[in-house]
């Protein structure tokens, strides 16, 4: 196997008895994961390689790019936090500027706050620290790959108010304008509506698109500032559109609401 620092790698062939927790051939995702200790770059390689994957690793933002630049396949991107001379932050604008959708997510040893709320300010997906393993990474990319996956089980429009939800495609509008919601933007905005004038908490937020009981940020209740961070984020895009949009109440140490059409 090798990387470009540790390049592209075949699916292996699962036994039989782990087959039924393997994704399928044609379901493999590409994952490109960009880090320069050559080290724990090789090790995860081959380790996300055991968790079905299929791994491209690279040492350093410009390599990526010419991949990218390339028309290459891929279907997330993992960044490390710190590189040689620049922060993988620092790669968010260019990606957007290429038009790559894939999701980004950061997988670093330096989980701080101020620097998970960079990276999700800047349309990263996820923060995660490398101390929780990749095994937890792993969960975390298949659970984003299939909330980004369309679904046919759903009505084709949702509205309350001015606004419009297409749950098969994950879309938001606002008066007609595209609200331009991120997947796990769009999934937090449906789980409110869909208990508008309810009360939700933080938790049951965060749960909505994260695996029950996972734990982000400093301590077993970080995952607060995520949620409120992501929900800042969600308020800011809706009112670029509506500078007096008011829909999501806050409830101090409790968690949100979207208000009902009658309130």
């Amino acid at each position: 196997m090798t990387d470009m620092a540790m390049d592209s790698t075949a699916v292996l062939n699962w036994p039989a008895d782990s087959m039924k927790d393997r994704p399928s051939r044609q379901e493999t995702i590409e994952l490109l994961l960009v880090d320069d200790d050559h080290d724990f770059r090789a090790a995860a390689c081959m380790e996300l390689e055991d968790l079905g994957f299929a791994v491209t690793g690279m040492s350093d933002g410009d390599t990526m790019f010419d991949h990218l630049d390339s028309g290459n396949r891929v279907d997330v991107i993992v960044l490390d936090w710190k590189m040689p001379g620049r922060r993988g932050v620092d790669f968010l604008t260019p990606l957007r500027e290429r038009r790559i959708a894939a999701p980004v997510i950061f997988f670093t040893g330096v989980p701080a706050t101020a620097h998970e709320s960079a990276a999700l300010d800047g349309g990263a997906i996820d923060f995660i620290d490398k101390a929780r393993g990749l095994p937890i990474l792993a969960k975390r990319i298949r659970r984003i790959m299939e909330a980004g996956m369309p679904r046919k089980d759903t009505a084709e429009e949702i509205r309350l108010g001015a606004l419009c939800l297409r749950p098969g495609i994950r879309r938001a509008t606002w008066n007609g304008a595209d609200a331009n919601l991120t997947v796990t933007e769009y999934n937090i905005v449906e789980f409110m509506v869909s208990r508008a004038g309810d009360h939700v908490t933080y938790r049951a937020i965060y749960d909505c698109v994260h695996c029950a009981g996972f734990v982000a940020g400093s301590g077993d209740e970080g995952y607060r500032t995520n949620v409120r961070s992501t929900v800042k984020r969600i308020r800011n895009k809706f009112r670029a559109l509506d500078a007096d949009f008011a829909e999501i109440e806050n409830f101090a140490a409790f968690g949100y609401r979207w208000r009902s059409a009658d309130t």
